[in-house]
């Protein structure tokens, strides 16, 4: 109401910005504006906001107004009012002012300084034009703030560690900065996955993709189905092929593509993401034409990949593309102050999963702590133990509280999984899942799993894949005058889409 009583200034049309939950009072101003300045136009414009105190958030959603206004500087004259609205919102209307998103002046009010009966309450304004010379100082002051208000980052990623949150301040810069595809290291359950989608959100944020963010993990990639998967294929292809499919890469158009566990690819499909990652071209299976996809691509994986490399498991030209920026995320047990804040999250998200309140009672909390962030705790899955952790707990916890006597049956029973499996490899089909994935176990018919989960620990406990088709083969080999155990051994495996390698490297 003050901006459109100032002397000497006059408001030819107001944008005034509210949230859904603001639309009375929204109508009142207007009607209010109409009396005191009719020929001011008002046009409501309406921002939804979960939290107007979240930096993320609300730069993210008036950058986003900023960019789709039709500006006409050479016509018209430009003011943000900077003085309504959170500090987070003051902060971000001048950033965006001041990194020229807007091209505009600030206006700031003031009130009277005397507020006698009768006199006039519309004050004074000031009008700051952030492009001379005596406000860069203010600009300057202002750099931490525009930093916290783009972190998108660290704003999904709970973390008390220093050295992780300057990785991801780095990670940050390049996703930004760079097109150039990310690798992203460390031990199974470390994150990798959702610090891929971290910087998906982010890169979307700042409107550098388009496109879908598309997760596959590439251990569940098993002969000739991996590269229609990938790569997609035409129909008619090969047997069964009976209607095209686009592939992977080709729904990644415009996004970001996400291959985790990249090291278990075959020599085939890492020649044909090398050529389009490099080229953005590749050929579906069974296609006389290339295909087109421009994504950027994120990798992942818990093994050295120039170990690999150096034994002949992965291509010397792929893994020089994809070293230009790797960044190796450490296990849960090296960063146990992060152990706090990721507690708090996942009962958050097991809240908002299961649509039920759980919460600690202060002891209980304590005692859980002390034996989360004690120097045996091995934490051998990472984030996965955890969360499994808090969902159990708040499962179990009498009318959302979670006890003491949870919390001991708890500790008791990640203390037998951690002792049970330390120097232990799966046994039992619980090796299915290990070698093949999740996924790719659910896929094999009860009529072949005990068969095959059998020949799996043999595979991991021999030396050789000769040695492996002795035991196997112990027999049926001493009723033949020649054969090849190793041979057979390698042709029953093929038929899972896997190697003896693989098994050895996976299972033990």
């Amino acid at each position: 109401m003050a901006l459109c009583q100032q002397p000497g200034l006059f408001i030819d049309r107001l944008k005034l910005i509210h949230g859904p939950n603001s639309l009375s009072l929204a109508r009142e101003i207007v009607g209010d504006i109409e009396q005191i300045s009719p020929a001011t136009e008002v046009r409501p414009h309406i921002i939804p906001q979960n939290d107007p105190w979240d930096f993320s958030e609300v730069y993210t959603s008036l950058r986003d107004f900023a960019r789709a206004y039709a500006f006409d500087p050479e016509r018209e004259d430009y003011l943000v009012n900077i003085t309504t609205g959170t500090h987070v919102a003051q902060i971000c209307w001048f950033l965006l002012t001041e990194a020229r998103f807007i091209p505009a002046r600030l206006i700031q009010l003031s009130p009277p300084r005397d507020r006698r009966e009768g006199d006039d309450y519309s004050g004074t304004h000031s009008i700051i034009d952030l492009d001379l010379s005596r406000y860069d100082d203010i600009a300057t002051r202002f750099v931490a703030e525009r930093d916290e208000a783009t972190s998108f980052l660290k704003s999904g990623i709970p973390t008390r560690n220093l050295a992780f949150n300057q990785m991801i301040d780095q990670i940050e810069k390049v996703a930004i900065r760079s097109r150039a595809p990310v690798l992203l290291t460390g031990p199974t359950g470390a994150g990798k996955s959702q610090l891929a989608k971290r910087i998906y959100e982010l890169k979307k944020a700042q409107r550098q993709v388009s496109g879908a963010f598309i997760e596959v993990n590439c251990a569940t990639l098993r002969g000739d189905q991996a590269m229609s998967t990938l790569f997609g294929h035409v129909k008619g292809a090969f047997t069964g092929a009976q209607s095209a499919r686009a592939g992977l890469m080709k729904s990644a158009d415009k996004g970001v593509l996400f291959l985790d566990e990249i090291g278990e690819l075959g020599l085939d499909e890492q020649a044909m993401c090398l050529r389009a990652i490099e080229e953005k071209r590749f050929l579906p299976v069974g296609a006389d034409e290339d295909a087109v996809s421009d994504f950027q691509l994120l990798a992942g994986t818990n093994r050295d990949l120039s170990i690999d490399v150096a034994e002949g498991r992965f291509r010397e030209d792929l893994f020089a593309r994809l070293n230009l920026w790797t960044f190796q995320l450490p296990a849960l047990k090296d960063r146990k102050e992060d152990i706090e804040p990721n507690l708090d999250f996942e009962l958050r998200r097991f809240s908002e999963r299961e649509g039920m309140n759980a919460t600690f009672n202060k002891e209980a909390r304590d005692l859980y702590l002390r034996f989360a962030m004690a120097p045996d705790a091995s934490w051998r899955a990472n984030f996965r133990d955890l969360s499994a952790s808090v969902t159990r707990m708040a499962t179990l916890a009498p009318h959302g509280r979670i006890n003491e006597e949870t919390v001991r049956e708890e500790i008791a029973r990640l203390s037998r999984q951690w002792r049970s499996g330390q120097g232990a490899r799966p046994v039992g089909e619980a090796i299915l899942d290990e070698v093949l994935g999740a996924d790719g176990a659910a896929a094999i018919d009860p009529f072949d799993r005990a068969q095959l989960a059998a020949v799996l620990e043999v595979c991991c406990e021999s030396a050789s894949v000769s040695a492996a088709g002795r035991k196997l083969f112990a027999v049926s080999r001493l009723q033949k005058t020649s054969g090849n155990d190793a041979d057979r051994l390698r042709k029953y495996l093929l038929r899972f889409g896997l190697t003896f390698d693989h098994v050895v490297r996976s299972g033990t």
